[in-house]
């Protein structure tokens, strides 16, 4: 006789496989019609852009990354990088790369937090000091092609378009840590958002790792905020609460986390749960139903290993890795097949990351604990 828990598992199974069928056909809807990256436009039509960069330490392949962002095939651009810290180990690597491109980039040390927010911090400075109305912000450990600049700009000719941010993965990851966090992003995070864009009928939040926009346009949606937990996500939230489309780029960047350990990811992403928690209240707890391969091995060992039970179990697998297979050739990320072993030890972690994230208001974040409060406000954390 099946157990009321046998039918709750079942019922959470079969609910993932309808989530992983439709992450499927909207990542490969996605990347089949979307994938051929926007064409710049003529050189003399091109607006000037700056590029704003919060830093915080150095971070893995830091020097090849900000080369990457002072070598765009565009005319009239400038990239402002900022630090926090005047004792930051990036200062020194920065003042050589200005040295490097003096016409391209300049640095700014010392910039005294202005709220809880360190990096949004940061970036205010950097607007107060850009040149250009047409803004690009861009995390410091992306690399990019030369063409990054047309790529993410050129959605932005629509004026009903607010704001344009891209997703991201390691490619090629070297190291354990690297590849625990680029499967998470390829297998799980990108089809997600693509999927919620499809339910939500519009891109609802937005990605830190690139976020263009005008200067007006950022405005109109409230500006920057520094004292918010997520405030990439809880932007895009505000620039569609404005009247505004968020566009996601087809180009998906390069971000390697290099030697970076399974604990460092493992803060990194509950932080982001709890984000997405603060930020879309209920629905977060609606993921229940994205997680069928954890549930099946306590499905088997409740039904004592019940041939409907092992159907149902090779039946989830087998749509789930049709689910990754498809996150990979659509995201062009092959190099990541060589790290599929991995993938019991990523569903489980990233089961056990939402189950803790749906509770609980502390976060660490670059060596700070910090306590979420409301919709996603944050303050120091007091012991």
């Amino acid at each position: 006789m099946i157990t009321l828990l046998e039918i709750g598992l079942s019922l959470l199974i079969l609910g993932s496989i309808v989530f992983y069928l439709a992450s499927a056909l909207v990542t490969l809807r996605f990347f089949n019609t979307q994938g051929n990256l926007q064409p710049a436009a003529s050189p003399s039509a091109t607006p000037g852009v700056s590029i704003l960069v919060p830093v915080c330490g150095v971070d893995a392949g830091a020097w090849d990354n900000w080369t990457s962002l002072c070598t765009q095939d565009y005319p009239d651009y400038e990239v402002l990088f900022g630090v926090t810290d005047p004792a930051d180990p990036a200062i020194p690597v920065l003042q050589k790369l200005v040295q490097q491109f003096p016409d391209r980039a300049s640095l700014y040390t010392d910039l005294k937090p202005r709220g809880i927010n360190y990096k949004d911090s940061n970036l205010s400075y950097l607007l107060e000091a850009a040149r250009h109305d047409l803004i690009i912000f861009a995390d410091s450990d992306i690399q990019v092609r030369p063409d990054y600049i047309q790529i993410v700009t050129a959605p932005l000719a629509d004026p009903t378009v607010g704001l344009v941010t891209c997703a991201f993965i390691a490619h090629n990851p070297q190291y354990l840590g690297a590849a625990i966090a680029s499967t998470g992003r390829c297998f799980d995070f990108i089809p997600s958002l693509l999927l919620a864009q499809v339910v939500d009928g519009g891109l609802r939040c937005a990605v830190g790792v690139t976020m263009a926009t005008y200067r007006e346009r950022l405005a109109k949606a409230g500006g920057l905020h520094m004292n918010r937990i997520g405030s990439d996500y809880n932007l895009g939230k505000r620039f569609a609460g404005a009247g505004y489309r968020v566009e996601l780029s087809p180009y998906v960047l390069e971000s390697d986390t290099g030697e970076e350990s399974i604990t460092q990811v493992y803060q990194r992403e509950l932080r982001w749960a709890r984000t997405i928690r603060f930020n879309r209240g209920w629905q977060y707890y609606s993921m229940a139903f994205c997680y069928g391969t954890v549930y099946c091995l306590p499905l088997l060992l409740i039904s004592n290993f019940a041939p409907w039970a092992i159907t149902l179990s090779l039946i989830t697998l087998l749509v789930r890795l049709g689910q990754v297979f498809t996150a990979i050739a659509g995201m062009q990320a092959p190099g990541l097949l060589t790290w599929l072993w991995t993938l019991p030890l990523r569903e489980a972690m990233t089961f056990v990351i939402w189950a803790i994230g749906s509770y609980g208001q502390g976060v660490y974040w670059r060596g700070r604990h910090l306590r979420v409060e409301g919709d996603g406000l944050i303050t120091q954390w007091e012991n």
